[in-house]
């Protein structure tokens, strides 16, 4: 039988010691490479598209994302033509924004309480859809101004004027947007729209082709995570309705529009 010497034992010593160093680096980098592709596939999540067909055939573009990663615009051209992923915001005359669009109490043109900044719903009090920063709650607030707004934290929220959806209503949503001024409810048009579901999440949509208000607004509940949105508001449509991103490009009818919500992270490989 051999004879068991000193020097087999170190090495015995020397080759476990380098099965359990390599064993541990082995786990140590196979941890970091696990969390770098949980990143990638967060980053990577930043919006979801999607097209619904709805029974009458309209189709719906959507982008889904988190009411955290949106940011408003004051722009000057057609959405496609910026570098920004989203979709028109609210109505304009001229340059000035005629829906509230706000963050934390600045409008996005000008001061406070000026014309056409973006302060107020101009002529009556319209639906303005409200991510309240603070508090983790989006709302649907009829008002004139932005200082009519209820939130936690003047300084932490974002609030998008358009037209309200009611999408709780099926009583009274046609008297309340014709209320509040809704452009050619009757006619058919391109649409664009705002609205959030039960999981706190923001769903961007325009239609691909014109379509009545009701039309519209019973396609997005037939087609759009049905039976969990809660309320949203109609944006500026016709030829304004456009959106960008990778997926799909939407130039409306080719003109300049002057507010827009937008996507403050897209994805990392974009």
């Amino acid at each position: 039988m051999p004879r068991w010497t000193r020097a087999d034992t170190n090495y015995l010593l020397l080759l476990l010691t380098g099965f359990v160093l390599g064993t541990w680096i082995g786990w140590l980098w196979g941890g970091q490479a696990s969390n770098h592709t949980a990143s990638l596939q967060q980053e990577r999540g930043a919006y979801q598209y999607a097209a619904y067909q709805a029974a009458d055939g309209t189709l719906l573009h959507t982008m889904r994302t988190s009411p955290d990663n949106v940011k408003l615009l004051a722009i000057g051209t057609n959405v496609t033509d910026t570098d920004e992923y989203g979709i028109n915001g609210g109505f304009f005359w001229n340059g000035d924004l005629l829906s509230i669009a706000v963050e934390g109490d600045l409008p996005l043109k000008g001061q406070p309480h000026d014309y056409g900044s973006g302060w107020s719903n101009i002529d009556v009090p319209k639906g303005t859809l409200v991510w309240d920063k603070q508090s983790r709650q989006f709302s649907v607030q009829i008002v004139e101004a932005a200082n009519q707004l209820q939130v936690s934290d003047r300084g932490r929220y974002w609030a998008q004027g358009g037209v309200s959806m009611s999408l709780q209503a099926e009583d009274r949503w046609r008297s309340q947007a014709i209320a509040e001024d809704m452009p050619l409810i009757d006619q058919r048009r391109l649409r664009s729209a705002a609205v959030y579901d039960s999981d706190g999440q923001l769903w961007m949509i325009v239609s691909d082709k014109p379509s009545t208000t009701s039309q519209f607004r019973q396609a997005i509940l037939e087609t759009v995570a049905p039976g969990k949105l809660v309320d949203g508001v109609f944006l500026d449509g016709d030829g304004s309705s456009q959106m960008r991103n990778a997926e799909t490009k939407l130039l409306g009818d080719r003109r300049a529009v002057y507010q827009m919500m937008s996507l403050i992270r897209q994805s990392l490989d974009r």
